[in-house]
């Protein structure tokens, strides 16, 4: 068993490396399991990890010679969350506005800032995270990834999505004298040159295709339809040809059909959609990330105090949310975090119980159902033997009260013990 701490040293976050083994097995007695697949938790079970996996789950284990013992009385044990949205190359609006964060904010600024997102969001108790797009920041993403993976510095596990796609002309920044070269938050591409990009992000390290279904093309405008359907057909079928999944941002109702029947695999924010969109959504099994802490953030930066009623956007976020649960659709759990900081990822997982959907039923999404959509439930997102121990511990019964998944006191990743206490 690896037990990692990360010290801050003169500011920065030095990663301890060569802590002596303690053990290969690890015996966590909670007071109670959440399994990420049972809606109710399971009093009294406890969980083995040898080495890296989870080898046994139930009440009354007995610790093997040897084993390291861990109590925490009084709390729940969870699979490692996964957060479904994320920007780790992004931090809040209202510190820095969007355009200046892709303008002004140089790379070597933005990937240091990024490795203090990636620790927060793992000591916050989310272990995965699929982060879709360095808006500006390049393939660095990528080897943030890298560097977690090699123990560089502390992270939860990446699935990037490089540099996202977007038609000419449709993204940003702008405001510009027309003919002048900006830079922009990602990679423009249009008919077969869409193909040809979508292997370029993924020759460079892209586990996620990410496209641009819709966007206000100029100031004002309301969200429009960028790529054609069959531009977007062909992009989703190279992706899926190299094995990876395809998210499209997508707000108005059809931009999210034109995505839907293209293929791709989540729609991202869909806070226009349509009853129509919706079963079409349900019936191709296309997941929806809801991504409604953004909505509200952005919110409160225009000036909303949080006392209801919310702002037009708002509700309407809501209620797009309550017609995609009405219809089926498979839901995903994801907060754009980066519009809001890092390690306050739990607040989207509080707007969904707030929406009215169940806590038990907002855990399993952010567990086993994020997993699932992400194609790696065979490693991740459930406690039961065989996958990584991945594991969670917050104080209190997140299935009565969601908050206390802001009272996160352990987490481990892949059988390393990152944090045990307060």
């Amino acid at each position: 068993m690896r037990f990692t701490k990360y010290f801050p040293i003169i500011g920065l976050m030095v990663t301890l490396l060569a802590v002596p083994a303690l053990a290969d097995d690890l015996l966590i007695r909670p007071a109670r399991v959440f399994d990420g697949v049972d809606p109710h938790p399971h009093e009294g079970w406890s969980v083995l990890v040898h080495d890296t996996r989870i080898t046994a789950v139930g009440p009354a284990l007995s610790a093997p010679a040897g084993a390291h013992v861990i109590d925490l009385p009084g709390m729940t044990l969870l699979p490692g969350l996964i957060e479904g949205h994320s920007h780790l190359f992004l931090h809040p609006y209202n510190e820095t506005k969007w355009d200046d964060q892709v303008l002004h904010e140089s790379l070597a600024l933005r990937t240091a800032r990024a490795t203090v997102a990636a620790r927060a969001t793992l000591m916050a108790g989310f272990t995965t995270v699929r982060d879709l797009g360095t808006e500006g920041a390049g393939y660095a993403d990528v080897g943030l990834k890298q560097a977690i993976e090699q123990g560089i510095i502390p992270g939860p596990r990446m699935l990037v999505a490089t540099r996202a796609l977007v038609a000419t002309g449709s993204y940003g920044p702008k405001g510009f004298e027309p003919g002048v070269p900006i830079p922009q938050g990602a990679q423009e591409a249009d008919g077969p040159d869409l193909v040809r990009a979508a292997r370029e992000q993924i020759a460079a390290g892209a586990d996620v295709v990410k496209l641009y279904a819709d966007y206000h093309w100029g100031p004002g405008e309301p969200s429009r339809p960028t790529f054609l359907m069959e531009e977007m057909r062909a992009a989703v079928e190279a992706a899926h040809s190299a094995g990876r999944i395809v998210a499209a941002h997508a707000h108005s109702a059809e931009g999210m059909r034109r995505a839907v029947l293209a293929g791709v695999d989540t729609v991202e924010h869909g806070s226009e959609g349509t009853p129509d969109v919706f079963r079409l959504m349900h019936d191709h099994g296309t997941a929806l990330c809801p991504t409604l802490s953004a909505m509200e953030s952005i919110a409160r930066y225009r000036g909303w105090n949080g006392e209801e009623p919310a702002p037009k956007a708002v509700q309407t976020s809501r209620s797009s949310f309550a017609a995609a649960r009405k219809a089926g659709v498979i839901l995903c759990v994801g907060g754009d975090v980066g519009v809001f900081p890092h390690g306050t990822n739990a607040r989207e997982l509080e707007a969904m119980v707030a929406a009215g959907m169940p806590a038990s039923a907002v855990l399993q999404a952010a567990t086993s159902g994020n997993a699932r959509i992400f194609h790696i439930d065979d490693q991740l997102g459930a406690i039961r033997p065989g996958l990584l121990a991945d594991l969670v511990a917050v104080r209190g019964d997140p299935t009565h009260d969601i908050k206390t998944l802001y009272a996160v006191r352990f987490v481990a990743k892949g059988g390393s013990v990152i944090r045990n206490g307060e």
